[in-house]
């Protein structure tokens, strides 16, 4: 299953929408609540960043941010 990771860089800021980036992550899981834990927990042991929102993302979705030049799957 495929989720998108909104997040700021740095924790010592008030998160912006302007600042926000997002990062997508592709975990072996079919259930959505256990695949956001899973997640944040690997954005809270490899990065420093602060995550605002964990969403997971449809098929149909995935196929239209696939499209995108800027799309990549991140690992850790």
């Amino acid at each position: 299953m495929l989720f998108k990771v909104f997040y700021q860089e740095t924790k010592k800021r008030s998160p912006k929408r302007e600042t926000t980036h997002s990062l997508y992550l592709e975990l072996d899981t079919t259930d959505v609540r256990s695949g956001v834990i899973q997640a944040r927990e690997i954005m809270r042991d490899h990065t420093d960043f602060h995550v605002e929102f964990i969403d997971a993302i449809s098929d149909e979705q995935a196929e239209y941010e696939r499209e995108a030049a800027h799309f990549s799957i991140t690992t850790f």
